[in-house]
């Protein structure tokens, strides 16, 4: 079985055509600048064989064809027609309250799916795109949508609802939502496979960590609660967003700025977290080569991004009423371990001890080599992993199942 994965963003779109035999990726792209000048489609064909080309892309109808031309080109492709597709899965952000697992695309759901733009309008649209597109392209093939959103669904009322009045919730759909699903439940299944255990057994705090980062308590085979919320701003410092504030800093700020509520939304999504903080760079490869040299914005940033890290773990234990693993994933949690040191140097209390060596040796791209890794001690009661997030595998994955049923 063929199954391409799409990730349509508002001017690129990503796709990999994994065989679900081996689960291995025989084709991947990427398609850039799309309604824009200077269109690029690049990626790995046949063999490994690498393409780069610079097609005009006036829409995601385009880049759709020209991924699937890609596909089964006689020098680049890797399949001979559209039929050997079964399926395609996409990544689409927001369930909203509608859905609480992947669907097969259909005219209903994607009207359903319409409704729900106001909750991700910088998303959702190109999303949507994406989907309609193969749809028009591919008729009769089964579309999949696996929303973000989707494994956080079962969380209860009293971890997902805001101190606000009930009616936010039953007229708006104001709520926490939380997002980076696909991972979360990907690394946490993954974990308790390398564990030898079924994900019920377990009670594990999953750490997505990169220029967008959120976290999850997992409890069994679901997530009780996360980091983000309605929208990816809330939860801990990121590369460009504040995380977490008093919403009163917003009248403030605006008050000695005289920015209006758009510019103030910028001004935390764009330019606030670690860009924020260290005044020169939201990549966290950047803050610790400062960090080294002393530059105490870059550690004041990379120590403040930790902590925020090691007090949700501390409270989703607390929730969960007890721990068994920590996995670390994402870019900066598969890479950084002086963050993984940070987020876990004080909660031997909780039994967390980690490796020092291990955590050292598990960094800087090694964890690509080893795979699935353990850094912490011999004698540590939680166990803590680096576990690879692979988001389009997982949405594959989902997507086998779903047309199979």
């Amino acid at each position: 079985m063929k199954i391409l994965v799409i990730n349509s963003g508002s001017s690129s779109l990503k796709y990999q055509l994994i065989d679900m035999d081996n689960e291995s990726v025989i084709a991947k792209g990427l398609c850039e600048r799309i309604g824009i000048e200077g269109s690029v489609l690049k990626g790995k064909g046949k063999e490994g064989k690498e393409f780069y080309f610079e097609p005009e892309m006036k829409n995601h109808d385009k880049a759709i064809d020209l991924v699937l031309n890609i596909l089964s080109d006689k020098e680049y492709g890797v399949i001979s027609s559209m039929d050997e597709i079964n399926a395609v899965g996409h990544r689409v952000l927001h369930s909203g309250m509608d859905f609480n697992s992947s669907v097969i695309a259909t005219e209903e759901v994607l009207k359903v799916c319409d409704g729900n733009v106001e909750l991700g309008p910088l998303h959702m649209p190109a999303n949507l795109a994406g989907v309609k597109a193969c749809m028009k392209a591919m008729p009769g093939t089964p579309n999949v949508l696996v929303f973000d959103t989707v494994f956080h669904s079962h969380m209860p009322e009293y971890a997902s609802l805001y101190g606000l009045p009930y009616e936010c919730y039953t007229d708006w759909k104001i709520k926490k939502y939380g997002f980076h699903g696909t991972s979360h439940q990907f690394v946490s299944q993954e974990a308790a496979k390398f564990l030898g255990k079924k994900p019920e057994e377990l009670k594990i705090v999953t750490c997505h960590l990169g220029n967008g980062s959120s976290m999850a308590a997992v409890n069994g085979d679901y997530s009780l609660d996360t980091t983000m919320g309605l929208t990816p701003l809330e939860g801990v410092p990121m590369g460009t967003r504040s995380g977490d504030i008093d919403p009163a800093c917003l009248e403030f700020i605006m008050k000695k700025t005289g920015m209006d509520i758009s510019q103030m939304l910028n001004y935390l999504n764009k330019k606030s977290g670690m860009l924020g903080i260290s005044g020169f760079s939201s990549d966290f490869r950047d803050l610790y080569a400062e960090a080294k040299k002393g530059n105490e914005r870059a550690i004041l940033a990379l120590d403040m991004f930790s902590y925020r890290v090691k007090k949700y773990i501390g409270s989703y234990a607390a929730a969960m009423g007890g721990l068994d693993v920590i996995v670390f994933t994402g870019g900066v949690g598969e890479n950084t371990y002086y963050v993984r040191k940070k987020a876990t140097d004080t909660l031997g209390y909780m039994g967390v001890e980690v490796d020092d060596e291990l955590n050292l040796k598990y960094s800087n791209g090694q964890v690509y080599a080893y795979g699935i890794s353990e850094i912490s001690s011999k004698e540590s009661k939680v166990r803590v992993l680096v576990v690879p997030t692979n988001e389009e595998l997982a949405i594959a994955r989902e997507t086998k199942d779903l047309i199979a049923k």
